[in-house]
């Protein structure tokens, strides 16, 4: 679907096509050109209207791409990333949004489900204000908010971390499973906010002449917060990194208290195992003080001998 607003003379209104002159660098008309869920037809106004390079269109036809930024003749491209609240989903993801900014237009194409747009055209059909300002600004307002819908996501990572971590101290061992999944989930924040940040910096720095100088200072606030979520996400890594080696050296350090108990229990019944061998022969052997039936029980005895024996001696070693 595609949604056309049109910005003139301090109104905004809806428009159902785009007149050729509003595209001329001179007009007045500021425009937002919303692609949602758009179809290959509706895709085609990327190319016969307002004749953006092919591999500009391709990208933004792709369904995934890194954040970046690249200038074209006329226009910037940019893809930024905001969050994926998909209904059913439990874990962190992110959805791409393509950008097409020019001196007095901007082009966004989605998959529909962004937030960040979906808040700036309900403000756009309440204020006028909202284009007045430019495209550049509109860009920066719904960067702005994608970067603000960041936080709530990641405060539950830290939550989850913080479960994890708790876990894993009180001696908790079935924790494998949620670990690696919040590592890839880490490693997909990863890869998004540090090229995002890169990308938001350069809008900062005022690499581009499409930025002014304004413009560039709101940018760095809001590149503040990418650099703030990026410092974040590498100390999310090096903790769920941390979680799984402590959870690795529990199991370990376990495995060998069973180890030593067994070690123990077959060093006792190995002299056993030889007393028992040597009065279980069929030949006469000597025998102890009284009748046949007071045998087993000087047998028993030097068993449970031995056994204390042997215990006394592994205490007094620090074995057990």
């Amino acid at each position: 679907m595609i949604t056309i607003y049109a910005h003139r003379d301090g109104v905004t209104r809806v428009v159902e096509a785009i007149e050729p002159g509003w595209l001329d660098p001179s007009s007045v008309v500021t425009l937002w050109i919303d692609l949602s869920a758009p179809t290959e037809d509706d895709l085609r106004i990327l190319s016969d209207v307002f004749r953006f390079h092919p591999l500009s269109v391709d990208d933004a036809r792709s369904a995934l791409q890194y954040p970046k930024v690249e200038p074209y003749p006329g226009y910037l491209y940019l893809v930024l990333h905001g969050m994926d609240l998909t209904k059913g989903k439990k874990h962190f993801a992110t959805r791409d949004v393509d950008f097409f900014l020019g001196r007095n237009y901007l082009v966004t194409v989605h998959d529909g489900l962004s937030r960040s747009i979906g808040r700036l055209r309900e403000l756009c059909d309440q204020h006028e204000r909202i284009l007045s300002e430019g495209p550049v600004a509109l860009l920066h307002r719904i960067v702005d908010t994608m970067v603000d819908n960041y936080r709530p996501a990641i405060d539950d990572l830290e939550s989850r971390l913080d479960q994890l971590e708790q876990m894993t101290f009180k001696g908790h061992t079935d924790i494998i499973r949620h670990v690696l999944k919040l590592k890839r989930e880490l490693s997909t924040l990863r890869r998004v906010i540090l090229p995002q940040r890169d990308v938001i910096g350069r809008l900062a720095r005022r690499e581009f002449a499409l930025i002014s100088d304004e413009m560039a200072f709101r940018f760095r606030d809001v590149y503040d917060h990418m650099a703030r979520y990026a410092d974040e996400a590498i100390m999310f890594q090096e903790r769920v990194t941390g979680i799984h080696e402590l959870n690795l050296a529990t199991i370990s350090n376990r495995l060998n208290q069973v180890m030593k108990v067994l070690t123990v229990m077959s060093t006792i019944f190995l002299p056993l195992t030889v007393l028992t061998g040597m009065w279980g022969m069929n030949i006469d052997l000597p025998h102890f003080p009284g009748g046949p039936a007071s045998q087993f029980w000087w047998i028993a005895g030097m068993m449970s001998v031995v056994i204390v024996a042997m215990l006394a001696v592994f205490r007094r070693l620090n074995w057990i």
